[in-house]
C-alpha cells in the first residue's frame, strides 16, 4: 500500500462545526488510510517520501451522494421544466437510448472523462434499468481510481414503454443477476439497488427489491419528496402509506438494517423525518437541482442540526454541473433564501458546514473517509489557488472558502488521491 506525506496547507473537518485548518502542515498517507496532521514530520515517519505541495491547499476529496450517469450527456436542457414534465421529455427519452452498447459508451466516456478530471473521489450512480450498459458503466468507473456504489434502475410501472420493465418478477431477476454479477468483481466499485422513485415501482417490486437488499447486504438509493407533484402523486398511489418514506420502509428500503441514501427531501413531514432520524437513511442534499427544476428548498438547517446523516449530491441532470464545489455554493445560496423567504428562524448555512457535508458528512456513506483523522481511508485533492490570485493577505479558511465559490476544482485542481493512489495529476 501507499505510504508518503504531503507537505502543505491543510484543511478538514472533524465534525460540521470543526473546519480545521493549518498551514504549512504535514499531512501522512500510512498504508492507504490517515496517520494525521502534524506541524513536523513526527520521527516515525521520517523515512516516508515527503510531496512538497508548499503554498497549495489540500482537502479531503469530495463526495457525490447522487448523480445520474446517463442523464451527463444532456445536462444543462430543460430547466425551465417542472420535474415530472422534465422526466418526461428528456430524462427517459435519453435513457431509452442505453439499451444500445455502442450508445452507451459514447455516453459513458464522456461522465467517466469528467469524474477523472473532478475533484470527487466517492459518488453513488444511478444507471439505468438496463443491466448490460450498467454494467459497462462500473466498468469505466472503476478504470477512473474513484469509489462509487452504482444502481441498475427498477422501474415496473407509470413508466414510457421502452423504460418499463416486463414485470416486477423479471426485474428482479435481472437485478440479482446483476449482483452476483458485481459484488465481488470489482476493487472500487459496487452494485445498489435502486428503485428509481414510488411512482415507478409497483409494491411487488418493492418487497422483493427488499428483500434482495437483506439477502446480499446491499445498500439502497432513491428519491424521496422532491416535488409537490411527486408527493402528492405518491399519495394517490399508496394511499395505505403514512408518507412517501413509508413506501420504502414498509419493504425494508429505508435504512435501519440497510444502509440508504434518498435525495432531495424537500417536502418531509415530521414523522417522515423522525423515521429517517431513527433509520439511519442518509440525505442527499441536491440544492441545484431542486432550484433547476422547480422543486423547492430543503430544510438542511433542521437535518443539521438534528444531527441526521447528510451530504451533497450533483443531481446531474437536474442539477446541471458535476462539481460538488458547485454544490457547496449553491447550498450557501439555496440556505440564504429558505431563511429570508421561508422561515427567518432557520440559520444559514456557513462555510464549515457545507465543506462538512461535501466532504465527511457525505463521506461516512462509506465509512471512514471524508477527513484526515487518524484512520481516515486516505481521499485528498490538491488545489493550486495561486491560479486565483489576489492583491490582499488572507487566512487559510479564507483561502478555502474563495477557492470553493471560485471553482478551484476546475481552475486550479492539480492532484487527486483515494485510498492512497493518485488517481488524477
Amino acid at each position: 500500500m501507499n505510504s508518503f506525506i504531503i507537505h502543505g496547507d491543510v484543511c478538514y473537518s472533524a465534525d460540521k462545526n470543526d473546519l480545521r485548518t493549518l498551514e504549512n502542515a504535514y499531512l501522512i498517507c500510512e498504508n492507504g488510510l490517515c496517520a494525521g496532521v502534524f506541524s513536523q514530520i513526527p520521527e516515525q515517519y521520517a523515512h516516508l517520501p515527503v510531496h512538497d505541495c508548499s503554498g497549495r491547499l489540500v482537502m479531503p476529496g469530495m463526495v457525490d451522494l447522487h448523480i445520474h450517469a446517463p442523464q451527463y450527456a444532456y445536462r444543462g436542457l430543460g430547466m425551465d421544466r417542472e420535474l415530472l414534465d422534465w422526466l418526461n421529455t428528456y430524462a427517459f427519452p435519453e435513457e431509452a437510448k442505453y439499451w444500445d452498447l455502442t450508445y452507451a459508451y459514447r455516453a459513458y466516456h464522456i461522465f467517466t472523462k469528467a469524474v477523472k478530471k473532478s475533484a470527487t473521489t466517492r459518488l453513488c450512480v444511478f444507471g439505468t434499468l438496463h443491466r448490460g450498459s450498467t454494467e459497462l458503466l462500473m466498468d469505466m468507473l472503476e478504470d477512473t481510481g474513484a469509489v462509487s456504489f452504482v444502481g441498475k434502475v427498477n422501474m415496473d410501472r407509470n413508466s414510457p414503454d421502452e423504460l418499463r420493465e416486463e414485470s416486477a418478477e423479471a426485474s428482479l431477476a435481472d437485478t440479482e443477476r446483476f449482483i452476483l454479477d458485481t459484488k465481488e468483481l470489482y476493487k472500487n466499485t459496487h452494485p445498489i439497488i435502486t428503485p428509481r422513485f414510488t411512482p415507478s415501482c409497483t409494491d411487488e417490486l418493492m418487497q422483493g427489491l427488499g428483500e434482495l437488499a437483506k439477502k446480499y447486504d446491499v445498500r439502497v438509493q432513491s428519491h424521496l419528496s422532491e416535488n409537490p407533484g411527486e408527493v402528492e402523486w405518491v399519495r394517490e398511489l399508496c394511499p395505505q402509506a403514512k408518507n412517501y418514506g413509508d413506501t420504502y420502509d414498509r419493504f425494508g428500503l429505508f435504512g435501519n438494517h440497510t444502509q440508504t441514501v434518498m435525495a432531495h427531501c424537500v417536502y418531509s413531514d415530521d414523522d417522515e423525518i423522525a423515521r429517517m432520524k431513527e433509520n439511519g437513511v442518509y440525505i442527499a442534499h441536491c440544492p441545484a437541482s431542486n432550484m433547476n427544476v422547480a422543486s423547492g428548498a430543503a430544510p438542511v438547517r433542521r437535518y443539521l442540526d438534528m444531527d441526521m446523516h447528510i451530504g451533497l449530491g450533483s443531481d446531474v441532470a437536474g442539477g446541471h454541473s458535476e462539481s460538488i464545489f458547485t454544490a457547496m455554493v449553491d447550498a450557501l445560496q439555496v440556505s440564504r433564501l429558505y431563511w429570508r423567504l421561508v422561515d427567518q428562524h432557520s440559520k444559514p448555512l456557513n462555510v464549515a458546514e457545507v465543506f462538512y457535508m461535501a466532504t465527511k458528512g457525505g463521506g461516512s456513506f462509506f465509512g471512514k473517509v471524508g477527513s484526515f483523522e487518524k484512520g481516515y481511508e486516505f481521499d485528498a485533492i490538491v488545489i493550486d489557488d495561486s491560479l486565483l490570485p489576489h492583491p490582499q493577505p488572507l487566512s487559510l479558511r479564507e483561502r478555502l472558502e474563495r477557492a470553493i465559490y471560485l471553482g478551484g476544482d476546475v481552475k486550479a485542481l492539480k492532484a487527486k488521491y483515494c485510498r492512497g493512489a493518485l488517481i488524477s495529476g
